[in-house]
């Protein structure tokens, strides 16, 4: 089997703005389709250990249901994915406020993030697609002209790649990640899922998940998955509301691409092992979804319903210094790859 890239039309925004699906396909067979709208992952088909395909990516089954509203399903994530306390900030002296819309806290670029934009698509070759977006000076608060781009790519081996690059004309707080839903038994909860996790420390949060400054050692914890774990084998040490995991996780990988997580389904027999250059991770569990939210095929989805392995530098970095620095300053190139690479067993 050829790898392959298709588009077709997906319906358009409110505004007319067309929206396109793109379809990739590699030679052993699997699939991924990504929207220009938020380069949003709606599809991704992969085998269980028969080689039955099964999509292990939540989402919707068109537009208008994007269109009314979800939590990041799929989509590139930014210019700062995950929080920032009470959307304030200062850089170079100067004072900025960004919209609040997440408790008292700024969360994943705004009222309007690069996930509600319609991206320009370029095809690569074969079986990936550029996609690039320009988000203006001022864009939801924050300083500078930023050039962004995110080239999605299924690879022979088995894996969905995504490639970042920016560069801006200021210096600018910048956070990318893709807010992929994973479920690898393509329905029902992630509670049994095995999980390892190479990082050694997270940061503990306050009341309103952002970072107290702390890194503190997983050891004896409900965090610690450096051996592999059922999701919900701890949940109840857990002490947030909704239970589960939403927390910043340290990856010592010192900006090269390794292996910081290995997810098993025993049901399926599906593999998800992920590779970053990024500092952390951010494990989400989807806590919030109650089962009101109808998905693909008329699926809907409760608690737990998938996990994200949100690669990104720690929340709030850009007021906590003692973290990896998340400033884009103008001459520099922003580079970052994220990669998740199935298999069976």
């Amino acid at each position: 089997m050829s790898a392959t890239v298709e588009s077709r039309a997906f319906g358009q925004l409110p505004d007319g703005s067309p929206v396109r699906q793109f379809t990739l396909r590699n030679s052993s067979g699997l699939q991924c389709r990504v929207l220009d709208y938020g380069t949003i992952i709606s599809e991704l088909h992969v085998p269980d250990r028969y080689g039955n395909m099964g999509d292990v990516v939540l989402g919707f089954d068109n537009l208008p249901q994007y269109l009314q509203g979800h939590p990041y399903f799929g989509c590139t994530v930014g210019r700062f994915a995950n929080r920032i306390a009470r959307g304030r900030f200062t850089l170079d002296g100067k004072d900025y406020q960004l919209a609040v819309n997440n408790g008292p806290n700024h969360l994943h670029g705004g009222l309007k993030g690069f996930d509600k934009v319609v991206w320009r698509s370029e095809p690569q070759g074969a079986s990936a697609v550029k996609f690039l977006h320009v988000s203006p000076d001022g864009d939801e608060g924050f300083p500078g002209t930023l050039e962004v781009s995110v080239e999605v790519s299924l690879t022979d081996e088995n894996e969905l790649r995504l490639d970042y690059t920016a560069k801006c004309d200021q210096a600018t707080p910048l956070n990318l990640t893709n807010h992929s839903y994973f479920n690898l038994a393509t329905q029902g909860n992630i509670l049994g899922h095995e999980l390892m996790l190479t990082a050694r420390r997270y940061t503990p949060v306050d009341e309103t998940s952002i970072p107290t400054g702390e890194i503190r050692d997983v050891t004896g914890s409900p965090m610690d998955f450096t051996t592999p774990i059922a999701i919900g084998a701890r949940f109840s040490q857990l002490k947030n509301q909704p239970v589960g995991y939403d927390h910043n996780f340290v990856l010592d990988n010192e900006g090269k691409l390794v292996r910081f997580a290995r997810a098993f389904d025993p049901g399926s027999g599906r593999v998800m092992e992920a590779f970053t250059t990024e500092p952390g991770v951010q494990l989400y569990t989807s806590n919030y979804m109650d089962g009101t939210l109808k998905g693909k095929g008329g699926l809907y989805y409760s608690q737990h319903s998938g996990f994200c392995l949100e690669t990104q530098h720690y929340p709030d970095s850009v007021n906590q210094p003692q973290f990896p620095s998340s400033i884009l300053r103008p001459g520099q190139l922003y580079r970052q790859t994220t990669i998740y690479k199935f298999s069976t067993q």
